[in-house]
């Protein structure tokens, strides 16, 4: 399931490469557009199906990751065609970082139509 999914990924990011930025090139999450960031989200796929399992520390490691360098980005990239294309659900996947006990994470930022928790 885990090698479907990475595949999944990469070919869904492959198409995006070229995806259009703001004017400045820069997007939510700089220079790389998000669907390329989920790629780093690999890890996840498992704490992205089930709400009740315990993330692995790489998930953990990568959610932490991305988050810092904005909660627009970990949003951009949770909600992100690459994502979705994968079978991953907004809903479970906004989860993850409560789930890693990530003190630094945004609690409460509006994430589409979720929130974080």
């Amino acid at each position: 399931m885990r090698s479907l999914f990475v595949v999944a990924l990469m070919i869904v990011a492959a198409a995006c490469i070229a995806a259009p930025r703001g004017a400045d090139g820069a997007g939510e999450c700089g220079a790389t557009p998000p669907d390329m960031m989920a790629l780093k989200l690999a890890p996840c796929a498992s704490a992205a199906e089930d709400p009740s399992s315990a993330p692995s520390s790489s998930c953990c490691g990568a959610v932490h990751s991305i988050g810092k360098q904005s909660p627009k980005c970990l949003c951009a990239v949770m909600l992100s065609n690459t994502a979705k294309s994968a079978g991953i659900k907004a809903e479970v996947a906004i989860t993850i970082p409560k789930r890693c006990n990530l003190v630094d994470r945004p609690v409460g930022y509006k994430c589409g139509d979720y929130t974080l928790p």
